[in-house]
């Protein structure tokens, strides 16, 4: 699941990401040293220009030769992981993208936003109490940002609703939002690359506890480039690394199990199990991933092979 997010013109470096647009305005202290800012600027580029993604931004609706679609009923997109979807730079481009996650009601799509004040305005005329096929969740870096945004979250008509806490830069108490059954997932991570602020071991405990508690998934992604954890500092760049030590932490909770409602993309009718034509597919590498417990499988392209063989 942890590879390149960058979606200009590599969409298809990762097949559960979809960046219609890509690049951002901080909004908050999440966004101080965003991983997307920094590799843009690696490669010359500015993560500040806003601009659509016009290579993949059909990406759902593609299809292979065989008339097929490359994205396959069941699987998981994550959209907008170079920007935010309610970004409001980017209001004349997203109704053709609620169009096309219409078009796709077999396909679930995990929209993720520091902006719940914007959502109200941004959706669909035809939204009503939500559709089944999106998977809603807002970033609680800290406890300042975590009080400012769940009871957006706890309003807003979604049919399914999570947490990120990712970059996780501050502890965090969200167990009265967590017991109202409400949130079906939380995620924590630590930051990378310059400036990354340290994550410290007890903020996940107690997060993951209430978790537990509430019955809530909760996956501990990765540890950050900065990690502590009783009274030792560890400084870890490599990423694997980073998501192998979380992984091993033992954080990791599959909670109550989520229910999404999926459709044939023809038709309004449910599909059965049978139905289904996406399998998750792993490789020995993926068993030690923090990340497995969300992710969607691995797309057998053969890079990670290519770049560290296991």
């Amino acid at each position: 699941m942890k590879a390149n997010f960058h979606n200009g013109n590599n969409d298809t470096l990762m097949h559960d990401i979809w960046n219609p647009w890509h690049g951002c305005v901080k909004k908050s202290e999440g966004c101080a040293n965003c991983y997307m800012f920094f590799l843009d600027k690696q490669r010359g580029g500015d993560g500040s220009r806003i601009y659509k993604v016009k290579n993949n931004f059909n990406y759902p609706l593609q299809r292979n030769r065989d008339g097929s679609y490359k994205v396959k009923s069941g699987e998981q997109l994550r959209v907008c992981m170079t920007s935010d979807f309610f970004l409001q730079e980017a209001d004349q481009w997203r109704p053709e993208v609620w169009r096309m996650i219409k078009q796709r009601p077999d396909v679930i799509f995990f929209l993720l936003t520091k902006r719940p004040e914007r959502v109200r305005e941004c959706l669909p005329d035809d939204w009503g109490e939500g559709w089944e096929n999106v998977f809603f969740n807002v970033t609680c870096e800290n406890q300042e940002r975590a009080e400012e945004r769940l009871p957006l979250l706890m309003e807003l008509p979604f049919k399914h609703k999570g947490v990120m806490a990712a970059p996780f830069i501050g502890e965090l108490d969200i167990r009265s939002y967590l017991e109202t059954g409400v949130i079906e997932q939380v995620i924590a991570g630590g930051e990378n690359y310059d400036g990354s602020r340290v994550l410290k071991y007890e903020w996940v405990k107690r997060l993951y506890d209430d978790c537990v508690a509430t019955g809530v998934r909760f996956c501990f992604i990765e540890i950050g480039s900065c990690f502590e954890k009783d009274g030792k500092f560890y400084r870890i760049a490599d990423k694997r690394q980073q998501s192998v030590m979380a992984y091993k932490s033992g954080l990791q909770y599959e909670g109550r199990k989520t229910e999404f409602k999926l459709c044939h993309p023809e038709g309004d009718t449910l599909f059965g199990g049978e139905d289904i034509t996406y399998e998750k597919q792993w490789r020995d590498r993926c068993f030690d991933c923090g990340s497995r417990l969300i992710c969607n499988g691995c797309a057998n392209c053969g890079l990670c092979v290519k770049k560290s063989p296991r």
